[in-house]
């Protein structure tokens, strides 16, 4: 059984930090691409960030870019956001997502396997 499970949320004041981690089973994943995705309440869900197969490249969206970072374990695959100098407008929950066949790396439609989410709080 296919399963992404997100960890490490919390309730954090602005400017503070927090780190996502999330763990792959059920399949071997070392040769997928990984996101992170958020989705505040009330609006859509938006590319965070993502990183491919072998994490030689990384992409951030504009809101994040210098803040986030996003890497990879691939024995077993475990994915990693860590988050840094937070705003109130990266309170949302955040998902975890797994795809093969990923080209623009933003669009949430490109990946395959998607975890329950994270829910992270930022206060101001």
């Amino acid at each position: 059984q296919v399963q992404l499970v997100e960890s490490g949320g919390g309730l954090v004041q602005a400017g503070g930090s927090l780190r996502l981690s999330c763990a792959a089973s059920g399949r071997t994943f070392s040769r997928y691409a990984m996101g992170w995705f958020r989705q505040a309440p009330g609006k859509e869900r938006e590319f965070v960030a993502a990183i491919t197969w072998g994490g030689g490249f990384t992409y951030y969206s504009d809101s994040v870019k210098g803040r986030f970072t996003i890497f990879r374990d691939n024995a077993p695959t475990t994915v990693y956001l860590q988050m840094n100098s937070l705003k109130p407008a990266d309170t949302g929950v955040y998902y975890c997502a797994a795809g093969r066949g990923v080209s623009t790396y933003i669009r949430p439609s490109e990946y395959d396997h998607w975890g329950p989410g994270t829910t992270v709080t930022v206060s101001s």
